[in-house]
């Protein structure tokens, strides 16, 4: 079980890198694009590209996030709770969550494959879209595989 536990944390950790090279890349490409715009030469497409770059940087860290347990927590209602009820809604808040981003991570899937059939483009650069809704469906099923394994394999939550 810990080669399953090391798979997640490391598919985890690269996708984390991955969002990480795209937000350096949507600061970069920004700025270049208002410091061109000063001399009357932007560049083309930005907002298409800046767009599908920040999907990615929100779908692909995600499952680090969770590991790391970076989210919001709003606790003032669990925190007053006894050690058993707290647990519960653990519990239930990760079944739920593992629902969740199994139905998003299906009809994104879903929509890629719509988007690849149909041949969906970006309107300026005709940058295929299709990629994107796979690339962040499979996260939202890496999601899934972290979630469940917070809930077997350690208290507290953390894998």
């Amino acid at each position: 079980m810990k080669a399953v536990i090391s798979l997640i944390n490391g598919l985890s950790r690269l996708m984390y890198w991955i969002a990480g090279i795209a937000l350096a890349a949507i600061v970069f490409l920004t700025v270049a694009d208002v410091l061109l715009r000063l001399t009357t030469n932007p560049i083309i497409g930005t907002y298409e590209i800046v767009s599908l770059l920040g999907a990615i940087v929100i779908g692909f860290a995600i499952p680090q996030t969770s590991i790391e347990n970076g989210q919001v927590i709003m606790d003032f209602l669990t925190g007053k709770l006894p050690p058993g009820a707290a647990k519960f809604f653990h519990v239930l808040t990760r079944i739920l969550a593992v629902f969740t981003f199994f139905i998003i991570g299906y009809n994104l899937i879903s929509l890629g494959s719509d988007l690849k059939q149909t041949g969906q483009v970006s309107l300026t650069l005709q940058i295929p879209e299709y990629p994107v809704a796979f690339g962040i469906g499979i996260c939202c099923f890496i999601e899934c595989l972290v979630l469940l394994t917070q809930l077997s394999f350690k208290k507290g939550g953390e894998i």
